[in-house]
């Protein structure tokens, strides 16, 4: 299994970057994890937009899916000819998340012309080629999921925390994952009202108590020192931690 980072931004893109995308293959299958903003152009540097097989959403924060409209809008006026709409499985409710978007200038139906739209059971196991989906709700300003992939050619196994408040679920269903994705938003705990992200030593934490064998640290800005990310992370993991950067691969 091979993860590409095509975004690791927050909810305001980095310089010259994106938000959260991820590019998942394995064998002939190509899933994009999440597409924020910014995504789909850094998709292209390294597939067709046409070869994806699916699109797997988090949740419906717009650094999460927003990217989903020039993605249509290719998939609907580029010229060529494309064989079959790739599936898009987003979170229950995205259909009229999708419509309220785009409806507002007059295309309510851009991304379910586009897509094979499907809103997914959160305690159903999807089956993409040679890839499963897991889902597990995480805590955060709007309902989320946690995602896992593994693989039924290799033993692999590759959690995405999404967006999260620190969570005793999430180390449970992360455990002994070979490698664990984690945001890490923001340099201390939220102020004040419910919480909805991870600190980097919070995410160094859960990834501890998780036993898994590589942290990867994303979601962050580049307001924030990069060595700075790592090292609390990996204080607290125990281990070396890698932070998320565009175009990095990650093998599973």
């Amino acid at each position: 299994m091979r993860i590409t980072v095509l975004g690791k931004s927050p909810a305001w893109q980095d310089r010259d970057g994106a938000c959260s995308g991820y590019l998942v293959e394995e064998d002939a299958t190509r899933v994009l994890l999440d597409c924020g903003n910014g995504v789909f152009a850094k998709l292209r540097r390294f597939v067709d937009f046409d070869d994806v097989d699916a699109v797997v959403i988090s949740h419906l924060h717009a650094d999460h899916f927003l990217d989903l409209v020039p993605y249509a809008y290719a998939l609907t006026y580029a010229p060529r000819r494309r064989s079959a709409r790739p599936r898009l499985y987003a979170p229950p409710g995205a259909r009229g998340c999708f419509r309220r978007v785009t409806g507002a200038w007059g295309s309510e139906d851009l991304i379910d012309k586009a897509f094979d739209v499907c809103e997914y059971d959160p305690d159903e196991t999807l089956a993409l080629g040679s890839l499963r989906v897991r889902f597990h709700p995480v805590v955060h300003f709007i309902p989320a999921w946690a995602i896992e992939f593994s693989s039924t050619i290799t033993t692999g196994r590759f959690t995405f925390g999404a967006d999260s408040a620190p969570s005793d679920d999430l180390v449970g269903f992360a455990e002994g994952a070979d490698l664990l994705m984690l945001e890490a938003t923001l340099p201390q705990p939220e102020r004040s009202g419910a919480r909805g992200h991870l600190t980097p030593s919070e995410a160094g934490d859960h990834a501890a108590r998780a036993k898994v064998g590589r942290l990867v640290i994303t979601h962050f800005p580049d307001d924030l020192d990069t060595q700075w990310v790592m090292t609390e992370a990996a204080r607290t993991f125990g281990d070396t931690v890698s932070v998320a950067r565009e175009g990095a691969v990650y093998t599973v």
